[in-house]
């Protein structure tokens, strides 16, 4: 049986053989291969722009960090620089709670700091003492307590002082009562000595003088305080005001000094001081211990006697450390007129004082 023939127009078309692409076909194909390479160069151009970017992001981050860095580094010093160069090195630091300073302060399980735990927590409940001040630590701290508390409770001139110019007491020395000895006055860790001590006495005198007169005559309590914390931030102001107080100190020694000679009654505190060996007359006394003072040692107990009778005040101090002792709270002088004011310290040894506060 004969194979089906195909119909005619496909044996034609098997005759005439593939057919060649169009025209349309062939600009179709151009287009795609044209787009086809345009975005893969754009897309190196992205890659490598994205890459380029990315890594000056990089690197501006790092150089930001880094900077950041030493600019916190330069602040940080520029901060302590002024702080140290204008804040208040104050010398009688403000309040803080007793019993936290206590805690602070004495840690551990000693004896001894029980003891002095147990002697702040007397202070606090029995003489209902609720914060200290904190002086300053050196050989002028005794003398800066009592100040700051006479001026800061506004108390008046002692009442010799208000009979005599205090100003002129160191020519006094000199002319009146023939003390030429008084050229050899140290003024703390200046050792200064000469011929113009009395220049510079004369100075220091007169500085306590105006400061307690000021003070003195100021009634509101909170502006006294403020004056007190401009006062005592001043080293070279405070310096003259402790030495005018050894003098002040000295005056008085060298009046009594001459009362005894002229078998006047002295009060005892002074026949003591006179009995030592180091101290039997005015010059020794200040050679071997006022000299001293503000140098290489503070105030002795003889000595805080000697500064509440110059100036009339009852100096009160908390002895820590003979917590439990009939030592613990004593007065200089012990046996002050009734009409003599009264201010308080406390120590942990005898040689640092702070300021309690009721």
């Amino acid at each position: 049986m004969a194979a089906p023939r195909s119909p005619p127009r496909v044996r034609a078309r098997e005759r005439e053989g593939p057919r060649a692409p169009t025209a349309g076909s062939d600009q179709v194909h151009s287009w795609t291969l044209v787009t086809s390479q345009a975005l893969d160069t754009a897309w190196k151009v992205a890659r490598g722009s994205v890459t380029l970017a990315v890594a000056f992001l990089v690197a501006a981050l790092c150089y930001v960090r880094r900077m950041h860095s030493y600019l916190g580094r330069r602040l940080k010093w520029w901060i302590g620089y002024l702080q140290r160069k204008f804040k208040r090195n104050l010398s009688v630091e403000a309040e803080v709670d007793l019993l936290s300073y206590s805690a602070r302060e004495w840690k551990g399980e000693t004896p001894r700091a029980k003891l002095m735990r147990k002697a702040y927590e007397e202070l606090f409940w029995r003489h209902h003492i609720k914060c200290v001040r904190q002086v300053k630590r050196d050989n002028y701290d005794a003398l800066r307590s009592v100040l700051f508390q006479v001026f800061s409770q506004g108390l008046s001139f002692p009442s010799w002082m208000k009979e005599k110019d205090i100003v002129k007491l160191p020519e006094k020395l000199l002319f009146s009562q023939g003390c030429n000895w008084i050229q050899q006055y140290s003024f703390g860790p200046e050792k200064y000595t000469g011929s113009n001590v009395f220049g510079k006495l004369r100075k220091c005198v007169e500085l306590l003088k105006t400061q307690w007169t000021e003070f003195s005559g100021i009634k509101d309590y909170h502006k006294r305080g403020s004056m007190c914390n401009i006062l005592f931030s001043d080293a070279i102001l405070e310096y003259k005001l402790y030495e005018a107080l050894k003098f002040i100190m000295l005056y008085q020694v060298t009046e009594v000094y001459e009362q005894m000679k002229t078998q006047k009654v002295i009060p005892s505190l002074f026949r003591l001081l006179f009995s030592r060996e180091t101290s039997s007359d005015p010059l020794s006394f200040m050679m071997n211990h006022l000299n001293s003072v503000g140098d290489t040692c503070g105030l002795e107990q003889i000595d805080m006697f000697i500064l509440g009778h110059s100036l009339e005040i009852k100096i009160k101090v908390f002895r820590l450390f003979k917590f439990n002792s009939r030592d613990f709270e004593v007065c200089y002088p012990d046996l002050p007129f009734r009409e003599w004011p009264e201010i308080s310290l406390l120590t942990e040894n005898d040689r640092h004082y702070h300021i309690p506060v009721f």
